[in-house]
């Protein structure tokens, strides 16, 4: 209790001072491009009066869609990796594709999956799921043989130890990637909902940059900002609770 006190109080104080920083840059630049915080507070609860917070949960549906889809697919192709025989199947392929700049597949998934949710979805979906499977894999091959042997040796079976050995093995680093996925995540969200849509914070903001409307530009940028923040902050309360032990 007294840690998640401890915590929110830090928070608190980082609010705190980066608001602080963001009047005063406002003021010393003294530009319309930087307006100060209290205008875009405003603006962020005008907005929400007229249809920020719909671009909010449509943003919100999309990331936790490709989260949920990569992890689903890399998490348990990353554990197989702990297999020999597996991992030199996927290593090829993982060293092939992994170093494209998967974002300039954009033009090619809108071509395959029309320019509604399932682009935008599928585009970070496969991102980031090339940085949990890299993670996992590592993780999963880093396992300690004499870990498996011994469990081997009291009866177990191969589900056994994926389910008793090797998955609570790698699941902090799973958690850890997915930590950092959420970042990549929402800077994907913003290249995607920039293009060829009209909902979305990325739209949001573009559309504010468009009309020189900065106060709902940043707006738009503190919604995407608190999106990822949430998001980070239901990842720390799940890596409290399924990783007592780190």
């Amino acid at each position: 209790m007294q840690g998640s006190e401890t915590k929110r109080g830090s928070y608190l104080i980082a609010i705190i001072l980066i608001v602080i920083f963001w009047y005063i840059l406002s003021v010393v630049v003294n530009s319309p491009a930087l307006p100060p915080p209290n205008t875009v507070l405003l603006s962020l609860i005008s907005q929400a009066r007229t249809g920020l917070l719909e671009h909010f949960l449509i943003s919100t549906y999309r990331v936790i869609y490709a989260i949920s889809l990569a992890l689903s697919l890399a998490v348990p192709a990353g554990l197989l990796s702990h297999e020999r025989a597996i991992d030199r199947f996927v290593a090829p392929f993982l060293y092939l594709l992994y170093p494209i700049p998967h974002i300039v597949l954009l033009p090619l998934i809108i071509l395959l999956f029309g320019i509604g949710d399932l682009s935008k979805i599928v585009l970070i979906a496969l991102i980031i799921f090339f940085q949990i499977l890299v993670t996992t894999r590592d993780a999963a091959r880093n396992v300690s043989d004499y870990y498996v042997y011994s469990l081997l040796s009291l009866g177990a079976n191969k589900r056994d130890v994926y389910r008793h050995v090797i998955f609570p093995a790698c699941l902090p680093k799973v958690l850890t990637a997915m930590r950092i996925s959420i970042g990549t995540a929402i800077a994907i969200l913003f290249f995607a909902e920039s293009f060829a849509t009209t909902k979305g914070l990325g739209f949001i903001i573009m559309d504010a940059w468009s009309r020189a409307d900065y106060s709902g530009l940043y707006a738009g940028i503190v919604s995407m900002a608190l999106l990822g923040f949430i998001l980070y902050i239901i990842l720390e309360r799940i890596e409290a609770r399924v990783c007592r032990w780190v």
